[in-house]
């Protein structure tokens, strides 16, 4: 009999994935008859071009909070996407990138909570909490000690793990650029884009400490002539 062991962090990413995908389709039948544990992929709720925020208020998908959503999850693929070119490569950093996606897990149920139509048992249940960001810093300070000074622009490569962590860098930025608005309109909690602004700092030194460990030169910025 094969058995396998679910790390807490990991155990947490998969139960706070599974509540917020019961609590953000509250109003949505994912129950097959004679199964009340089976989640049916398809709905057919948002053929009209609405959705539900975890709140229950339905909007348009191409609301600024769908927008920030879609970044947020496309941030959390390209991660994904990173971590195996790493696994292959037997980096010992992976674990830090499973623990990332889970809060971005977190980051996702924050901004799918706008305050002005929230209940207090929602910012509880939603609250985006600073460790995340601590940790970023602790993890970029470290690896910061072993790389090279920074003396030129890097451009995107140095291997396809540092490549991968590059491009998941830039949909960074651009959740973060979604999300700032929100925030600043008091709708998600400001540790959200504080988390998703460091977040960008780690993915780019840790796409160097990848290219560094792996003996892969990083390509240089040179004016063009």
């Amino acid at each position: 009999m094969t058995s396998f062991i679910i790390k807490p962090a990991h155990l947490r990413c998969v139960v706070r994935t599974r509540w917020l995908l019961n609590q953000l389709c509250s109003d949505r039948s994912y129950v097959t008859e004679g199964d009340s544990k089976a989640l049916k992929i398809y709905t057919k709720t948002g053929d009209k071009g609405f959705s539900s925020t975890f709140t229950g208020e339905r909007r348009p998908k191409e609301d600024h909070i769908f927008e920030a959503l879609g970044n947020t999850d496309e941030l959390s693929s390209a991660i994904g996407l990173a971590r195996e070119f790493c696994l292959d490569k037997g980096h010992t950093f992976t674990y830090q990138l499973d623990k990332i996606q889970c809060i971005l897990q977190d980051v996702g149920s924050n901004v799918a909570t706008p305050r002005s139509s929230a209940r207090d048992s929602h910012i509880k249940r939603t609250k985006f909490i600073a460790q995340p960001i601590v940790d970023l810093e602790t993890w970029i300070d470290k690896f910061s000690e072993e790389l090279p000074p920074l003396t030129n622009f890097i451009l995107p490569s140095g291997g396809k793990s540092s490549a991968a962590l590059h491009l998941a860098r830039t949909v960074c930025r651009r959740a973060e650029r979604s999300v700032a608005p929100i925030v600043r309109s008091g709708e998600a909690d400001p540790d959200v884009a504080k988390f998703l602004n460091r977040l960008s700092d780690y993915l780019f030194t840790v796409a160097r400490y990848a290219a560094m460990k792996e003996s892969n030169e990083e390509k240089i910025y040179k004016r063009s002539e």
